[in-house]
């Protein structure tokens, strides 16, 4: 039976994927307590293990997947990365840019120290920065080097060697110093701080609290009497005088229900149906008779996520957008940003981005209102444009192709390169145009997560005939090396965050984990917060890091080359 299986994974290696994929997501998820290996490295690993029984695998099947993947990626952190170079959010991307020579430096310093070639210093660079799509561009550059076939190949199966000594303390390392270390460094407490951070940010609130003003929907009826302060009085002053957000949302008059706009006069025994928070519309009710109107109160509600387009909107607080007349009647529910949707606060302060995914809640003609003034309502749909996907890869990947000769050695990004370039420029675009087409962040995902980890399964059961030698030829020295590759850099980059760019203490250490280009990190840092508060500081320095260390895959190799 062992044979057969054998012989078959080899006359029919697809299936050695798909059996690596399976096993290698089911361990990857695997937790001992807060540390689980994730997809990448579970699945490098199942392959190396797969691969021991010299499987043998077109390239062109990792190619495919590699290229799709740094498109899915490009898309998604596109609005981001073009919003942190051009907009407020310079000082974040510089900052990343920073950090990213900082680790390259770190890398390449160790490399030089012990010797590596490019393979252990890309692979030593892939997991010591936990950036395992820089090793498509290492791979593509190595084989851009003036060496044999069998040299090529050497250096190449060194790559994964490297990557699966270092990914653990990458991972674990990079979590462990920025969310407990990282606090001890800038000598703060960071709970504190990131409340203070809400405190200031909630300037302009409601006493009751901008999340009960934006964010409960609820209905009532009341009845118009004789002598009440809005009888008389127009629709617009009626709402004015409760002093928050309260709406009229229908109106029956002489029984009848009937069409009003903010300037229709309430007279008394109108009904009106209002809506507002619970706490505003049980103190209404000690001024004003509740009645039971139930087709009144049959008001169509929906809950719509927004696309943020508008370059009117760009940079402004939602306090501000709250006054706009197009708010009336819309409660915010969330707001994520960034390629990985994070959420961040909803506080009066916070602004608003180009590219932000707003879910809000409303009548249908207050929803439309404002998907009219803010940008594009982002419905869920099934299908993809391919159209856009199919041509976007094409000609990123001819540009990518473009070579220019520095001292006669050959330089281009490569076919991916190009698509992780197209990718972001689309990305950025739909933001402009959102007719321009979508792609699902269903879709997005089985590009992401799927394509690399298909990619670094074919890497995995391609080296692993020859896993135990590189390991041999690398040394254990190489963990250390990797210990030091990571930490130098998280643990400077707090404090140039802190001194050189003067970022708020809340937000400090999110931009650090988003240049270090770790969500995971990142969620631990949200956690010894007690609030999301640094995911503020993650999204654009994630968006330049994530792009500038995979790139940074094809630089070490001409470095150390």
């Amino acid at each position: 039976m062992l044979a057969w299986i054998t012989e078959t994974l080899r006359a029919h290696p697809e299936l050695a994927i798909f059996l690596t994929l399976a096993i290698g997501f089911w361990i990857g998820a695997k937790k001992l307590g807060k540390f689980s290996l994730g997809a990448v490295a579970g699945t490098l690993l199942v392959g190396i293990l797969i691969g021991q029984l010299d499987i043998p695998i077109s390239d062109h099947i990792k190619s495919i997947f590699f290229i799709m993947f740094l498109f899915a990626i490009g898309f998604g952190i596109g609005p981001q990365f073009i919003y942190g170079i051009g907009s407020t959010g310079a000082p974040q991307a510089l900052f990343a840019v920073v950090v990213c020579m900082l680790s390259l430096a770190c890398v390449y310093i160790s490399a030089l120290v012990a010797g590596y070639g490019p393979g252990l210093a890309a692979g030593l660079f892939a997991g010591s920065q936990t950036i395992s799509a820089s090793i498509g561009l290492a791979t593509d550059a190595v084989h851009r080097l003036n060496l044999s076939a069998d040299q090529i190949t050497q250096q190449i199966n060194l790559i994964p060697v490297a990557f699966a000594i270092t990914h653990i303390f990458g991972t674990v390392g990079t979590g462990w110093i920025l969310a407990f270390l990282g606090p001890k460094l800038l000598r703060i407490d960071l709970a504190v701080e990131c409340a203070r951070y809400e405190r200031e940010m909630s300037v302009g609130a409601p006493a009751t609290g901008m999340e009960s003003a934006w964010r409960q929907f609820e209905g009532r009826a009341y009845r118009i009497q004789e002598g009440i302060s809005v009888a008389g009085k127009t629709v617009g002053e009626a709402e004015a005088l409760a002093g928050e957000r309260l709406f009229i949302e229908r109106l029956r008059s002489d029984g009848t229900i009937v069409e009003f706009d903010q300037n229709t006069v309430l007279k008394p025994g109108d009904v009106v149906a209002v809506s507002s928070r619970r706490e505003a519309l049980v103190q209404l009710s000690r001024i004003a008779d509740e009645v039971d109107d139930r087709e009144l109160l049959d008001i169509p509600v929906e809950s719509v996520d927004v696309l943020v387009t508008s370059k009117a909107a760009d940079g402004r607080t939602l306090i501000e957008l709250a006054r706009e007349p197009y708010a009336r009647g819309v409660y915010v529910n969330s707001i994520r940003r960034g390629a990985n949707a994070v959420e961040i606060p909803v506080l009066p302060q916070t602004e608003l981005h180009r590219g932000d995914i707003v879910r809000i809640s409303g009548t249908k003609t207050h929803t439309q209102r404002v998907v009219d003034a803010l940008g594009h309502a982002d419905r869920p749909v099934t299908t993809t444009n391919m159209i856009l996907v199919g041509l976007g890869i094409l000609v990123g990947g001819l540009l990518g192709s473009l070579v220019l000769l520095i001292e006669g050695i050959p330089i281009s990004l490569g076919t991916s390169g190009g698509a992780l370039i197209a990718g972001i420029l689309l990305g950025w675009l739909r933001t402009v145009k959102p007719h321009l087409g979508n792609v699902p962040q269903a879709t997005l995902w089985f590009m992401e997560s799927v394509g690399l980890n298909t990619f670094v399964a074919v890497i995995g059961i391609t080296a692993g005939p020859t896993f135990v030698s590189g390991l041999q030829q690398a040394g254990f020295g190489l963990f250390f090396w990797g210990v030091f590759a990571t930490s130098v850099p998280m643990i400077l980059a707090p404090l140039i965050g802190k001194y050189l760019f003067r970022f708020d203490p809340a937000i400090n250490l999110g931009c650090c984990g988003g240049a270090s280009s770790s969500t995971a990190a990142t969620r631990m840092i949200a956690e010894v917060a007690r609030s999301n508060v640094p995911m503020l500081g993650y999204t654009v320095p994630y968006a330049v890091g994530n792009t500038l260390l995979t790139l940074s895959g094809l630089v070490i190799v001409f470095l150390i080359a």
